[in-house]
Order: structure tokens, then sequence, then C-alpha cells
């Protein structure tokens, strides 16, 4: 690999048979992603653009191609491999939620850590922590239902933190919330992305939400169509 860039996505391919149809979600992407790049994906459904984040979080593998994370091609890893890649480097946010009922928030931020194997101390007090950091600090002990839908989306960013991953990849985050607590969400995202140099990468929908990233690419037909810089650092 000649490009030095922290994500490098070269030739990628997946291909999916439905019936006896192949459908091309991906057909052939190349792109590049600095670190602490706050990154949208945006195209309309069908376009590819949710199996390229899954791709880049190891979520799933690609038909062809190579994806290069930090010098590693996690396109070649096996399902250990991955599954430690997951673990240590990426933190996810789905526009479900994906929060277990059962559990309060604070458990359910916990919830990570014990596949780390962190201690319970730990785990409480790193949960804690960012919870608070959220705006949850006196919803710790509060089950899913007893949330809204911004807190709970706010319960998923705390746990997608929780192992201190390089990248955080967020499927449609606002995608079940109402405009104050989506722009809530993406406040926090921006947060995390300037004050603590995380990469975000973000697929998206709402043009609207663009604005946040400091670039973005429009995918159509597993293709990309365009890759555009601009910065909300440079409005700010």
């Amino acid at each position: 690999m000649t490009d030095h860039s922290f994500i490098q996505v070269r030739t990628l391919h997946r291909h999916f048979q439905m019936g006896t149809e192949i459908v091309h979600a991906l057909d052939g992407v190349d792109v590049a992603i600095e670190q602490g790049d706050f990154m949208g994906i945006v195209g309309p459904s069908g376009s590819g653009k949710s199996t390229l984040l899954y791709l880049i979080g190891g979520l799933d593998q690609p038909t062809s191609g190579e994806i290069w994370v930090d010098g590693t091609d996690i396109a070649a890893l096996d399902e250990n491999g991955l599954a430690q890649y997951r673990q240590k480097s990426i933190g996810f946010i789905f526009q479900s939620f994906n929060l277990i009922p059962t559990m309060t928030a604070l458990q359910n931020v916990e919830f990570p850590m014990l596949f780390a194997r962190v201690s319970p101390s730990e785990r409480t007090a790193r949960a804690t922590k960012l919870l608070e950091m959220v705006g949850l600090g006196d919803r710790i002990h509060h089950k899913p239902t007893e949330l809204s839908g911004g807190q709970q989306q706010r319960v998923s960013i705390a746990r997608s933190l929780v192992n201190n991953p390089a990248i955080v990849l967020a499927d449609e985050p606002t995608g079940n919330l109402d405009s104050k607590s989506g722009g809530e969400v993406i406040n926090i995202l921006q947060r995390l992305n300037r004050e603590e140099q995380r990469t975000i990468i973000m697929v998206t929908h709402d043009q609207s939400l663009l604005a946040a990233t400091t670039r973005h690419i429009q995918i159509l037909d597993g293709r990309i169509l365009a890759d555009v810089r601009g910065s909300y650092e440079q409005a700010n």
C-alpha cells in the first residue's frame, strides 16, 4: 500500500445474490479518510452507503478489494481478527439505538467492556463518566423505555466510546429523532471530532447534517459521485 491515509479503501466491491440476480452494492469504491476527519456519506436508499460503513467497521466482508485501517488490511482478517478490530478500534452508533431493554443506561454502556475484561469498578466508573459527558448523569439508572429517543441515542453514543475507539461509525444517527434531539446528537459528534480528534464517519440521507462534517462523499449505485471537502471549522 502506497497511500498513508488513516483509512484507505481500494477497489472495493460488495455483491449480493438476490434470487437469480446479483446486486452490486459497492462497485469499485476508492476513498481515503484522514485521521480526524468528520466524514459524511450521503445517497439515496440502496446506494451502498451503509454497506460501505459496515465494511469499514468489520461487520461485513467485501467480495473483493482492500480496506486498510492504520496499516492493516482488515479485508484480509479472519473472524477472530475482525472481532478484535471491532472491539479495539471501532465505536458503533445505530439509527435504532440497539440498546438492551432490560438493562439500565449504565448497564448498557458497561456491557461492551465485559468482553474487554475490564474490572467491574472500572466499568462503572468509565460508563458513569461517559453518561455524564453526554448529559445523562441523572438518568444512569433509567431503562430505555424510561428515556426519550434523544436520550437513548446519547446512551448509545456513550456506549460506542467505552473502549476508546479511534473511529466512530454512525449509521443514520438522527434518523429516529426530532430535529432538536438530532441537533444535540450532532453537537456531541462534532465535539468528539473537534476536542478529541476522533475520526467520525456518518451515513445520513439528511443533507442539512453535512454542515457539521469536514468532508462528505455522495454515493449512487455503489459508486462515489462526488467527494466534497467543506468544513465547519471554516465557519467557526
